[in-house]
């Protein structure tokens, strides 16, 4: 007996699919009904409140908007999680159940056709080492441009930035049980002009994640007034306050650069060390948590395991692989625009791990050429739709969360080393545009008839 194909209805906004359009409809006036999305902070809010939200969740003391500086260098990503999928429209922020709906979305609303993608998302900038013609020269740009000063003013970095840590900790509202550092500038993959900090700083004082989300604004609300009435004042830059963080812009060692600080609090209940099988544990929990707040709050935790990872995985000459490739990053694509302000390029930690898997491929090696290994990571990022990288450093090829996570993977899928729940590549909507640039790059002076050499050989077949 022949068995009955029956029609599907798909919801755009989350992807799932009724069998009926009346099941279509029960769902988007349960689910969806009555919210818009808010283009500050992209979450589902209730159509009748929004000034009450932008009033609840927006607000700036004063003294903040005041001494606030929004147009930095570089733009950093806050969170440690995504908040939003890769398929979040790039022109207005809606967001669709798979890529493929978003894409036609975007075709069919936008005209977000292949001639209007190359106009949107190629903008090399003169800076860009693309246009030089050696190897030689992309050394010289490293150890001239990118990479930090040694000798005594690192060392007077490093007393500055260790100092200005001890008195944010010291001036925190809360008694710190310990501290979590965390960013480039802790990976040692910063670069010269300016590099950025994360600081976790746990509190007994919550005495649950729950008490955690409702005292955090507070908390940081009180902290940034300390920090503009001290005596680091003149130093410190007040630029933007979260849910969750707060940041500020560090003039360090005779104001020749800078460090960007993420000021996070969290609950002490996700202890300095997980192992074994309470790491476990806190997969499991976080797999199953739906909140996204509390996601945020746990994921904190991880950070740690994250600077460890990156740091055991990289040599120095690695490091300066990975300074080109953020560089390349910065200085490629096309400002923002007010059309596609939804647009998001992959944040530095995903450029990091593809860059690592990318040295790895090549077998480590410890002298390589640098235009060689930058070759092979925009190769790999022009088939970005084939990107599959797992490390199983902190979890078990055959432990359960990670085989779900594996088995409702898509691709490009790199999986962050310390958190099995958690797709780094999620963080970007742009994947096209990214391999759009990189193959565009490819074709620039400073490749110009290059042919792949040991130990790259791998990506003639890329």
């Amino acid at each position: 007996m022949w068995g009955l194909k029956h029609k599907s209805y798909n919801c755009e906004k989350c992807g799932k699919d009724f069998i009926s359009c009346a099941a279509l409809r029960y769902h988007a006036q349960a689910k969806h009904l009555g919210r818009i999305l808010c283009e500050t902070c992209s979450k589902y809010i209730f159509q009748k409140s929004p000034a009450h939200h932008e009033e609840a969740d927006h607000e700036m003391t004063p003294t903040n908007r005041q001494r606030s500086c929004w147009n930095m260098t570089l733009k950093r990503e806050t969170r440690f999680v995504a908040m939003q999928t890769s398929t979040t429209c790039r022109m207005c922020s809606r967001q669709f159940g798979t890529v493929h709906a978003r894409e036609h979305h975007e075709k069919q609303e936008h005209h977000f056709t292949a001639s209007k993608r190359a106009q949107m998302s190629i903008g090399f900038k003169p800076e860009n080492f693309l246009e030089y013609k050696t190897a030689m020269e992309i050394t010289k740009f490293v150890e001239a441009k990118l990479r930090p000063i040694s000798g005594l003013v690192r060392i007077a970095c490093a007393s500055e930035v260790e100092g200005i840590i001890a008195f944010i900790k010291e001036q925190f509202p809360l008694p710190v049980t310990y501290v979590t550092k965390g960013g480039s500038y802790m990976k040692g993959t910063d670069i010269q002009e300016w590099s950025d900090v994360d600081i976790v700083l746990f509190s007994n004082a919550f005495e649950s994640l729950e008490d955690c989300q409702r005292k955090t604004p507070g908390v940081l609300e009180e902290l940034g007034r300390r920090l503009i009435k001290s005596s680091w004042t003149n130093r410190l830059i007040m630029q933007k306050k979260t849910q969750f963080s707060l940041r500020c812009f560090f003039k360090c060692y005779k104001d020749c650069h800078g460090h960007s600080f993420d000021i996070m609090p969290c609950s002490d209940m996700l202890r300095p060390t997980l192992s074994g099988g309470l790491k476990e544990s806190f997969y499991r929990k976080l797999y199953l948590c739906s909140d996204n707040d509390k996601i945020q709050l746990y994921t904190m935790a991880l950070l740690k395991y994250q600077v460890e990872f990156v740091k055991a995985s990289t040599t120095e000459r690695v490091k300066d692989l990975i300074r080109l490739m953020k560089h390349w990053l910065k200085t490629s694509f096309a400002e923002l625009t007010e059309e596609n302000k939804f647009r998001r390029l992959p944040s530095s930690y995903t450029v990091e791990l593809i860059t690592i898997y990318v040295w790895e491929l090549a077998g480590k090696p410890i002298f390589f050429s640098f235009v060689q290994g930058v070759r092979a990571v925009l190769k790999l990022l022009v088939q970005y739709q084939e990107i599959c990288i797992i490390w199983h450093k902190h979890y078990r090829p055959n432990f359960t969360i990670f085989q779900k996570v594996f088995l409702k993977q898509t691709r490009p899928f790199v999986l962050d080393p310390a958190n099995p729940t958690f797709n780094v590549c999620e963080n970007s909507n742009a994947w096209d545009e990214v391999a759009h640039v990189a193959r565009r790059s490819l074709l620039k002076p400073l490749f110009n008839g290059l042919q792949a050499k040991e130990p790259w050989l791998f990506t003639r077949d890329w």
